[in-house]
């Protein structure tokens, strides 16, 4: 079974970028859909961005639509997120995960419960 592993996370100053990185332990990620979500103290986990298998598609929630990037190396077996111009409310523990339940272009890819794999997360920290 496929194990994701997050890296990249920190502090890091409102405007400032971070860059997160997810690595498959035990399995690949070829052929699976992969994304990013977060849950800040308190909060739902929430979707933040997915990307198709073969890294042609991506969806982003409008919070961070133009600001992250979730790209993919199917050679590495990795999944990275790129965040620029971070804000204070960006502040949240990030999770990979993969292998969806549901296809492409459904609703039910932004929820939590769609994803059979997660990884253990990475704190990220925006301070204003």
């Amino acid at each position: 079974q496929v194990q994701p592993v997050e890296s990249g996370g920190g502090l890091v100053q409102a405007g400032g970028s971070l860059r997160l990185s997810c690595a498959a332990t035990g399995g690949t990620f070829i052929g699976l859909t992969m994304g990013w979500f977060r849950q800040a103290p308190g909060k739902e986990r929430e979707f933040v961005g997915i990307i198709s298998w073969t890294g042609a598609s991506t969806e982003y929630a409008d919070s961070v639509k133009g600001r992250f990037t979730i790209s993919r190396d199917n050679a590495k077996n990795t999944v990275t997120l790129q965040m620029n111009s971070l804000k204070p409310e960006d502040t949240a523990v990030y999770y990979c995960t993969g292998d969806a339940t549901s296809p492409w272009g459904s609703a039910a890819l932004t929820n939590a419960g769609a994803y059979r794999y997660w990884g253990q997360g990475t704190q990220v920290t925006v301070s204003s």
